[in-house]
């Protein structure tokens, strides 16, 4: 033990994973943070070995895929890891995402970690996206050429842009090669920013569900937390078993197993099930430049919570009225998400508009009036004793 202290990186070893003190009363929501350094680390080593048999070309791109799934060794596991990996991924994400808006997570003095989470959030859909379109599939080549085209809608230079990306005048071999260079150099990007979550995470220390100090109350992270996290991670990895050896493609879109074909456009472009409810927002706007706008607003408007939060309590756990608008909120998100899935006609397009303006009404106006609301209370009774 006086090796660990001692030895300059053995002692941040022992800072972060043995001694860090951590609330003694954090409950099983808190483990999902150490799930998703769990998928980040599979993630980075199923997409190495599937790089190393992948082919980014256009006439190439599929048959290599299923080369993986038929003569590699073992591939098919490694492939339907990466895939399933990714959308656990996205629901461990929002629900680590969600515990911190029901528990203040974003308040003072955690803006910074809260700011390089919703960072970490965006870059892991853009690696997403990208990793998406290089089985060359359907729905691969034709929701590349619907996102991609997207940025066409920024004036003036939007065209020329898009044209950049695509390295010529439609989704080619050129753009696969992109993808395929930004999809592996990426994640390393994303492996330093959850480091510095980390980094930020230690200064101040978790969150409680009380919302107040803990530090009377603290336990070391080892033996208490390891143990208690390894719960969650053998129940992950479990599930995921499942998934790979018995339901492989539940989480997947069938059409991308049939080759890209640039003459034949599929009867509904959709992206993976994680990013429909953005998608649901960016359709819900009739104008192109607004509903990009929008689309790029709504994950970032996470960054403006610290500030439109003006409630003393921190957290929802004794807000009755924030409890029930957070309620609500998670609804909404899964009613944007079930619109993104369906075609854009009536009544869908109507109820994904009203399902956007609450979106962004919560952030803007529901979390702040009900703040002034509650602080307003708490000086009335204050004033009246």
């Amino acid at each position: 033990m006086r090796l660990l202290k001692s030895h300059v990186l053995l002692r941040l070893f022992n800072s972060y994973v043995v001694d860090s003190p951590e609330p003694a009363n954090i409950s099983y929501l808190w483990n999902f943070g150490s799930l998703l350094g769990a998928c980040l680390i599979i993630q980075i080593l199923t997409g190495s070995f599937l790089a190393m048999h992948y082919q980014p070309h256009v006439d190439f791109a599929f048959s290599s895929v299923e080369h993986i799934m038929r003569d590699v060794n073992a591939g098919y596991i490694i492939r339907y890891c990466h895939a399933n990996v990714a959308s656990f991924f996205f629901i461990f994400v929002y629900v680590h995402i969600g515990r911190g808006l029901y528990y203040g997570s974003y308040k003072s003095p955690r803006v910074l970690l809260w700011s390089i989470g919703v960072i970490i959030l965006v870059l892991m859909m853009a690696i997403a996206f990208l990793g998406y379109v290089l089985p060359y599939g359907q729905m691969s080549l034709w929701g590349a050429t619907v996102i991609t085209n997207l940025l066409s809608a920024i004036p003036v230079f939007g065209p020329d842009l898009v044209e950049l990306i695509w390295g010529g005048f439609s989704v080619s071999n050129a753009t696969l090669n992109r993808f395929f260079s930004l999809h592996f150099l990426l994640p390393f990007l994303l492996a330093a920013l959850a480091v510095a979550h980390l980094i930020a995470l230690h200064i101040h220390g978790s969150n409680n569900p009380n919302g107040i100090t803990s530090n009377t109350d603290r336990l070391a992270f080892h033996p208490y937390f390891v143990f208690k996290d390894l719960v969650t991670v053998f129940l992950f990895l479990l599930v995921l078993s499942i998934l790979v050896f018995y339901y492989p493609n539940l989480l997947g879109h069938s059409d991308n197993y049939i080759p890209a074909n640039p003459m034949q456009t599929p009867p509904s472009i959709v992206p993976e099930w994680y990013l429909l409810p953005y998608y649901a927002i960016l359709r819900s706007i009739p104008n192109k430049l607004l509903g990009v706008i929008a689309m790029f607003g709504s994950l970032f408007i996470l960054l403006v919570l610290p500030i439109t939060d003006v409630s003393r309590i921190r957290g929802c756990q004794f807000r009755p009225a924030m409890k029930l608008a957070f309620w609500f909120f998670v609804v909404d998100f899964f009613i944007l998400m079930w619109i993104g899935s369906q075609h854009p006609n009536t009544p869908y397009v109507e109820i994904g508009q009203i399902a956007t303006a609450f979106y962004f009404s919560f952030f803007l106006i529901i979390v702040p009036v009900i703040g002034l609301i509650e602080n307003t209370f708490m000086d009335l009774a204050t004033d009246n004793n």
